[in-house]
Order: C-alpha cells, then structure tokens, then sequence
C-alpha cells in the first residue's frame, strides 16, 4: 500500500513539472527582415555580406534578442533605433539584451564589420532568437536607396566605427534612406595589370571576388548611385585614357542596372584623375543621359585636420563630406 502511494505520488510529481519551452527562432530566410547592401544568399542556414556597409532589419515581439552567429566577428546592433552598440569577437549565441527590454514590438538592425586587409571575420548572418512565444515581424524602412561605390575612403576605414562613420553611411541617414557601401579597401576603377581589384567589375559581383556570382539587380533598384573611386589607380600606373573610358564603362553599367537612378561622380578628394571623371560624365551627357552628375568635392575637407593619414577621412572628415553630399543628392531624389 505505501509502495503504491509512492508511486502515485512520484507520477504527479512528474506530470506537473512544466517542461522547457525552446525559444523563438528566425533563420535568414524570415521573410521579415529586410536586408540593405549585397547579401550572399546561396546557403539558406547562413547569408554572407562581404562588401561594406550592408546590414538587416527585422522587427520582433518580446522582451529578448540573441544574434546567432557562426565563427568570430565584429558588429554593430541598434534596437529601436539607439545607438549602434560594437560587440568585438563575437562568436555562437550572442545575447544582445543583457537587460531585457519593455514588452512590446521592437527592431533590430545588424552591420558586420567589412572583411579587408588582416581582418578576416566571418560576416554571417545565420538568424536571432527571441522569447518563448514572441513572432518576428516587417519593419518599416525608407523606400529609397542610395547606393555609393568605392575604396577605403567609401568603407570608412580608420574612422572610429568603419562604415558606420563613412561618408556613404552618414549621407543615408541624413536624407533617412536605405543605403549600402559597395567597397573594398585598395580597390582600383580599372583592372590594372598588376591585379589591382577592379569596381569597374566589382559593381557587377555579389563579393569581392572577380569570380563571385553575378549580383542579382533585380534584389533591390537604387534611386541614385555615388561614385568615389580613383584615390588607388595612380599607384596602379593607370593611365589617364584608360581610367577615363573605365569610368564611362561603368557610368553605362549603372544606368543599365538603375534606368531612373541619379547617377553622381565624386571627384577623389586628393583630386586624383578629376578632368578624367569630368570628361566620362560628359560622354554619357552628350549621349543623352540627363540623370548623371559630377560632383566637385574641392574644399569639402582638409587633409591637416579631417583625416587621419592624409587620405583616410576622420570621423570629422566623414561628418563634412555628409553634409555637403546630402542636398546634392536629395535635390535628385
């Protein structure tokens, strides 16, 4: 008779023990998050982001947020629209509410910090979990896009926050569209012979490889495109002729891929290869493209005190050339 009691006890003992409830999952491919820039989707589990400056949105129910991440890296996570917090080395389940928030719809936005040079993090994206329960869902986010093609300047390198503190970022936010920085430090316009990475074809890749797939165009349709490219080429011996027709190559390409985009061609602002980026913008006026612009960036910062080795912008630098960039570009969209 005890033995039976004890048994029956034991059973209600373990029928009433909750058991855990596994937290809410959102892989790459929700289709509530919203992804700015060029994102390698081929693997379903893991979308790759190798050019600077892309990064995702995605809204989401609950108290709680972790990002899931593959092998180390360093990125940038705004919720609710603060401030961009930096998380450095980051690997596997990366709890981004170490307090939690106030219940309710929040959105997060995620930026990795551009692959270049020694630094070889892995910018995976592989999805968030929330509480128990909780749902994703669309944020809002600006219909327009502007897209800015470059170098190391465009990427932000050696400003305090990388593309987050470029130029190309900080143009974006002032005019409140979506934007991306198509770049990659050391990168040339035209493919030099020594191997100088070409934008010129890097325009048309999902990465930074000359291999990497074809972009996908129809992803997204830009509303104007910036161009900053021309710093490297001189110590790539590209002569004047060959950056000219490189820089009408890729004027053409951009008017291929965005018909009704604003197209603008920054004069470098060590005022490398100007007359040259002034006569290819002429070639596709006097063609009959009335969308397409250059844009004379003298005076606009002083290498003294607004960079930090004569060439790479400051986060004042970046912070100038913003301000002087953005009504240009939104008197066009």
């Amino acid at each position: 008779m005890i033995t039976r009691l004890l048994l029956t006890v034991a059973v209600l003992v373990s029928t009433a023990t909750p058991t855990a409830s596994a937290a809410t999952t959102s892989s790459p491919t929700d289709p509530n998050v919203r992804y700015f820039g060029r994102w390698n989707t081929s693997s379903s589990s893991a979308y790759v982001s190798e050019w600077a400056g892309a990064y995702l949105v995605v809204g989401f129910t609950g108290r709680t947020v972790k990002l899931r991440q593959r092998r180390a890296i360093d990125f940038f996570v705004s919720i609710d629209g603060g401030p961009d917090v930096s998380y450095v080395n980051r690997t596997g389940t990366v709890d981004l509410t170490a307090t939690p928030l106030a219940a309710g719809n929040h959105t997060l936005r995620v930026s990795y910090r551009p692959i270049a040079g020694s630094y070889k993090g892995d910018a995976v994206y592989q999805g968030i979990e929330i509480d128990t329960g909780a749902r994703t869902f669309t944020p809002t986010v600006p219909s327009k896009i502007v897209e800015f093609v470059g170098d190391s300047i465009t990427v932000g390198q050696l400003s305090s926050k990388q593309a987050l503190t470029a130029y190309g970022w900080l143009t974006g936010e002032k005019l409140k569209a979506g934007h991306t920085q198509v770049a990659v430090g050391g990168a040339c316009l035209h493919p030099a012979a020594d191997g100088c990475l070409s934008m010129r074809e890097g325009f048309l890749r999902t990465g930074l490889a000359l291999n990497a797939p074809a972009w996908n165009f129809g992803r997204y349709r830009a509303n104007a495109v910036v161009i900053n490219l021309g710093t490297n080429d001189v110590g790539h011996s590209v002569t004047k002729d060959e950056f000219r027709s490189s820089y009408v190559t890729l004027l053409r390409r951009a008017r291929e891929k965005y018909p009704t985009a604003a197209i603008f061609a920054l004069g470098t602002f060590r005022k490398r290869y100007v007359p040259e980026t002034q006569a290819a913008v002429k070639a596709l006026t006097d063609g009959g493209d009335r969308n397409v612009y250059f844009v004379d960036t003298l005076g606009w910062i002083d290498e003294a005190t607004d960079t930090t080795d004569n060439v790479h912008p400051n986060d004042q630098g970046h912070r100038k050339i913003a301000e002087r960039l953005a009504p240009i570009v939104a008197a066009r969209i």
